[in-house]
């Protein structure tokens, strides 16, 4: 805040807000100073606040917590504006926030920040976040193993991604980190197919793309296993996603550009002749939430510093034949990377 020339910050985004004061509920906001913090809440959370925030003072209110948080930092002495993450605040929010303060500061108080503020902190894991992070990896390989005795001909799509979901659930996990991703034969060609009631055929490649919420840290992993006997063009294709993955993986480390990640995975497919099926970025950062910082993709310039948790994920896609991701979430060291989804790779026939 003080690089930022900030003397009040307004957190909204729940992501950022839990991983400041601990706080879990779905509405809250976190006024700080550089005196003070205070945590906005409804009646709804009042033993929860209670239980869970201790570095900020707890209010509970009746009304909206965001604009008792910039009515709070208003009348606080010495602070003339306060700044707010534009990218996770409307236009709509902010002419109601602006409304609600006193028509001398409404022009001037609420300033947008050039640059997010929380979610670089967010970039590098600690050691307990990394501990969770790994228990969650875990917890979605053991996911795979189990998923393994349901796949066969005719099963549909989505009693594949129910199994799933329910098993999660069983294992204890708070919930699916998004949208649980099936896709067999032809559709396997979609990245993101989304499970159907098609049936598994008889013979063709399955892949599914899941993860879980353990603590609220999220898991991601995708692994495409064949459904019968592959055919050469099928396992040629696959080794080559394979030896992408992999290569990609062995290039992660502490100063590396995300750049020359995707660079790795990618130059094996252009030599296999297959760039131009690989259409998505090779990974993304892993966290409190699914996407985050860093974009491993085409171009990118920022580096992986150690205790940032990425994915590594190439996929070929053959419209109206077939698709293979294989993803694995990678926890950055300063001298490589640490796999932590350690479910196998090598190509499954069921």
């Amino acid at each position: 805040m003080t690089k930022a020339g900030l003397p009040g910050l307004l957190v909204t985004h729940l992501p950022d807000l839990r991983y400041l004061s601990g706080f879990t509920g779905s509405s809250a906001a976190l006024a700080v100073t550089r005196r003070a913090a205070r945590l906005f809440t409804d009646g709804r959370y009042i033993a929860q606040a209670a239980q869970e925030v201790s570095v900020a003072q707890v209010e509970i209110v009746a009304s909206s917590p965001t604009v008792a948080a910039v009515q709070w930092l208003a009348a606080q002495a010495g602070i003339s504006n306060a700044g707010f993450d534009p990218v996770h605040t409307t236009v709509a929010q902010l002419a109601r926030l602006k409304a609600e303060l006193p028509s001398a500061l409404r022009r001037k108080f609420l300033a947008e920040l050039a640059g997010p503020l929380v979610e670089p902190l967010r970039l590098v894991k600690d050691e307990d976040e990394l501990k969770i992070m790994s228990e969650a990896a875990a917890l979605g390989c053991q996911l795979f193993d189990h998923i393994l005795k349901f796949i066969q001909p005719g099963v549909p799509e989505f009693e594949i991604a129910a199994e799933l979901e329910h098993q999660a659930r069983r294992l204890g996990a708070e919930g699916m980190s998004f949208e649980t991703i099936v896709a067999a034969g032809a559709r396997s060609a979609l990245p993101h197919g989304r499970a159907t009631a098609a049936p598994l055929p008889r013979r063709g490649f399955l892949t599914m793309d899941f993860g879980v919420i353990l603590n609220g840290y999220c898991s991601d992993m995708t692994r495409t296993v064949f459904v019968g006997s592959p055919k050469a063009k099928e396992r040629e294709t696959y080794a080559s996603v394979l030896e992408a993955q992999e290569t990609a993986i062995a290039a992660v480390s502490a100063g590396v550009s995300c750049g020359e990640v995707d660079e790795a995975a990618r130059g094996v497919l252009r030599n296999a002749g297959l760039a131009e099926a690989f259409t998505h970025s090779t990974g993304h950062g892993v966290g409190l939430e699914i996407h985050e910082a860093p974009r491993l993709g085409a171009g990118q310039t920022a580096r992986l510093l150690a205790g940032m948790v990425v994915t590594i994920e190439p996929g070929v896609y053959l419209q109206g034949q077939f698709g293979i991701r294989i993803e694995d979430m990678v926890a950055v060291t300063r001298t490589g990377g640490q796999v932590l989804t350690l479910a196998p790779k090598a190509l499954i026939e069921l």
